[in-house]
């Protein structure tokens, strides 16, 4: 097999358009199973096409020693499906806070109060259900203002347990959250 690939991409590498749909016919289906696996059918097709044309513009890049054609690419097709994942995250993350810190149109109505009551109660009993260590660094980083490296070292423990530990709790929050909010009447 590794034979074949090197000689896929030498033929690539020489301009040979059929190399390159041999190359599509064997793995796009493996590429965008990948991509599927990490931000869903919709985008996979995307990350597919960014692959295909990135392994067609620079085929050098490929090393058989390394490993087979398959892992390459599939291996590419995660990474650029994480870093989509992870913008897309970013916007979000960002849109949210614009919203919250953004003031209402227009006067409260009645009843505000009550529903911005009820979800700080929500919240505060999701984070409360939380184990201790993730409890601890979502009140530093969310209530106390702190960075990722203000909270590691406060509570000394490494900057990356410290955004590992944000992220489990956030993702629990999320689906507690999202429960409670739809079994609201």
């Amino acid at each position: 097999m590794r034979g074949t690939d090197a000689l896929l991409a030498a033929r690539m590498s020489a301009g040979d358009d059929d190399a390159l749909a041999e190359v599509f016919d064997r793995f796009a289906a493996a590429v965008y199973a990948t991509a599927a696996g990490v931000i869903g059918a919709g985008s996979a097709h995307d990350v597919v096409q960014d692959v295909f044309v990135d392994l067609w513009r620079y085929p050098d890049r490929y090393d058989p020693d390394v490993g087979s054609l398959r892992t390459y690419l599939t291996v590419m097709a995660r990474n650029r499906a994480v870093d989509i994942l992870r913008s897309e995250l970013r916007r979000i993350a960002r849109q949210q806070r614009h919203y919250r810190l953004t003031p209402g149109d227009g006067p409260p109505l009645p009843g505000d109060d009550l529903v911005t009551a009820d979800m700080t109660a929500a919240v505060r009993a999701a984070i409360e259900r939380l184990p201790p260590p993730q409890r601890q660094v979502v009140q530093l980083a969310y209530f106390e203002g702190m960075t990722c490296r203000e909270v590691a070292s406060a509570v000394g423990i490494p900057e990356g347990t410290v955004k590992s530990r944000l992220r489990l709790a956030l993702a629990k929050l999320e689906t507690v959250l999202d429960r409670q909010l739809l079994e609201s009447p």
